[in-house]
């Protein structure tokens, strides 16, 4: 299959329409539920950070992009890079509200990486089938 990529206000809201794409796309490809359930856990966790952590792009905006191959579903975020590089905290406080995303995207994915230039960051992850 090819490349789907989306433009995405760079809002809260957006996370809910990107799911709901993603879904979409992996019933037309006939993924598993559970395996659907956490592609979309994944790219929820990824274009949070992106909208809660880093500025938009030059355009105002985020980009998500996602993609089936023989590793899996591949997910990928892109957003104007902010101060912080993402990394999985490992020692978050029980009662915390935050700090779990990328441990969780940790878990269900076979990979994960970010890749950063001048004025963009993307994260990659691959949740495999």
């Amino acid at each position: 299959m090819s490349v789907v990529d989306v433009v995405l206000p760079h809002e809260v809201s957006a996370v809910a329409d990107a799911r709901r794409r993603l879904l979409g796309y992996l019933q037309r490809a006939r993924v598993a539920d559970n395996v659907r359930d956490d592609a979309q856990l994944v790219l929820s966790e990824l274009l949070s950070n992106a909208i809660r952590y880093a500025p938009p792009l030059p355009s105002g905006d985020v980009r998500a992009a996602w993609w089936l191959d023989k590793a899996g579903i591949h997910l990928e975020v892109t957003d104007g890079r902010g101060e912080t590089e993402p990394q999985r905290i490992s020692d978050a406080h029980p009662e915390s509200l935050g700090g779990r995303g990328l441990a969780i995207v940790d878990v269900l994915t076979s990979a994960w990486a970010v890749r950063t230039s001048d004025r963009q960051r993307t994260v990659h992850a691959v949740v495999p089938l």
